[in-house]
């Protein structure tokens, strides 16, 4: 299996690859979730990042960072059957 090499490219804003987390399949109280059922993950592992924007600013967040971000952030791509996000860096909210 290859090591993805995915870089996003920054324009005017910073970007980030992130991998959402898996879904929630189970509530609190042990009942199921169906798949037609599951939110959207709004929580995800930081792959890579670009190097820095127009201006020179780089990105505050780094490879590893585990963050949360907006329910419909970033624009979803697959690569080897893995699901991941590209997103600009003001769509995170926090860094856990």
């Amino acid at each position: 299996m290859s090591k993805l090499k995915i870089t996003p490219i920054a324009g005017t804003q910073n970007r980030v690859l992130v991998e959402p987390n898996e879904a929630e399949t189970k509530t609190a109280s042990g009942i199921i979730i169906p798949d037609t059922a599951k939110e959207k993950p709004m929580k995800g592992k930081v792959i890579s990042t670009s190097a820095a924007d127009d201006k020179g600013n780089k990105p505050t967040v780094k490879a590893g960072d585990t963050v949360l971000y907006g329910k419909y952030a970033g624009t979803e791509i697959t690569v080897d059957g893995k699901e991941y996000l590209i997103m600009r860096e003001a769509d995170i909210f926090a860094v856990l």
